[in-house]
């Protein structure tokens, strides 16, 4: 499978590295980039990760504006200059740096979430309420599409 699916949730040791888990490194290793992307979301406090997948999508979603454009220049500024590119040591290590742990306001643990072409990486108590939020939202759409109010 090349997709990052499911959640895991390690501890960063007294160096402050932390494991990716094995399922995600696997994906990494076939997407063939060699270390991790990762940024701080958009919209959540939590960062995004991953590799030659998620930059391709970041790439495809720059070059739906116009080179110089206002729009354009945000994106790019949030996606790519905000971002680190973090290496991956022998045991399948990383230390997130300072600034990203600070934006996802992560302590001594981390859990990692598979979003598919990427994965985040929560603290693992506002992981926990982004998650009941999603399931919550979920149930509503479900009642919404079963009423006939909203259709695909």
């Amino acid at each position: 499978m090349d997709r990052f699916v499911s959640n895991f949730t390690n501890r960063l040791d007294a160096k402050g590295r932390v494991s990716i888990p094995a399922p995600f490194r696997a994906v990494l290793a076939r997407d063939g980039f060699d270390g991790l992307y990762a940024h701080p979301s958009l919209d959540l406090e939590a960062l995004d990760a991953g590799g030659n997948a998620l930059l391709s999508e970041i790439d495809g979603l720059l070059a739906t504006h116009s080179p110089y454009s206002p729009d354009r220049d945000v994106l790019a500024t949030a996606l790519l200059g905000a971002s680190d590119v973090l290496k991956i040591d022998g045991e399948g290590r990383v230390i997130l740096t300072d600034s990203l742990k600070a934006y996802a306001g992560i302590g001594d643990q981390v859990t990692f979430v598979g979003h598919g072409s990427k994965f985040q990486i929560w603290e693992p108590e506002r992981f926990q309420a982004h998650l009941a939020q999603a399931r919550e939202a979920l149930r509503a759409l479900k009642r919404r599409l079963a009423s006939g109010e909203a259709r695909p």
